[in-house]
């Protein structure tokens, strides 16, 4: 049994509800449904509704968001084709045939840079790892690792011809042939 308070507010607002929903983009035939959702909540607050300190604030809150969910539940949804390419997997080829060109450009960067770029991007260690390794605190650690990744780039592009796209990743380079082992370690 409704409370005498809620049955005073929805009578007192039911027809501002009403014309929100239609102004708001609900379907005409789907009005009637909202609003029944709607008084629905309103009664299951049973005499805490009474307690509400703005009843007509509390249903033009609950109608909105009754609203969004249906227009929300309604929204049409197009199924992908299975055969779409993940984002940047065209790259991965490219990508691939760049670690041909790495080596050589590892061997042309400093000792120190080509430490920090081995232990932590090619091996996987952390950076508290080459901070410990190099007997520098951990920000110095991250501050060698950025410049050695910028040297590493500007080689890639310099000594590869690595070009990359306007996403940043890599679409093109040369191939340059490895080093020769030269008896260098």
């Amino acid at each position: 049994m409704a409370v005498p308070c809620l049955l005073t507010a929805w009578q007192a607002h039911v027809g501002e509800l009403r014309a929100y929903l239609h102004r708001h983009g609900a379907p005409a035939d789907e009005v009637d449904d909202v609003l029944q959702e709607v008084f629905i909540k309103a009664l299951r607050q049973d005499a805490k509704f009474c307690r509400i300190e703005n009843a007509r604030a509390w249903l033009f809150e609950v109608t909105r968001n009754a609203l969004l969910d249906r227009l929300r539940r309604s929204r049409e949804h197009v199924e992908l084709p299975a055969d779409i390419p993940a984002p940047g997997a065209e790259a991965a080829p490219v990508v691939d045939a760049l670690s041909q060109c790495l080596p050589r450009v590892l061997s042309e960067l400093s000792a120190a840079d080509r430490l920090a770029i081995t232990l932590c991007d090619l091996e996987g260690q952390t950076q508290q790892v080459l901070a410990e390794r190099l007997g520098i605190s951990l920000p110095g650690a991250k501050s060698r690792l950025q410049r050695a990744r910028r040297r590493l780039r500007a080689q890639l592009v310099s000594a590869c011809q690595v070009r990359f796209d306007a996403d940043g990743e890599v679409c093109c380079f040369v191939p340059r042939p490895p080093l020769a082992d030269s008896g260098e370690s």
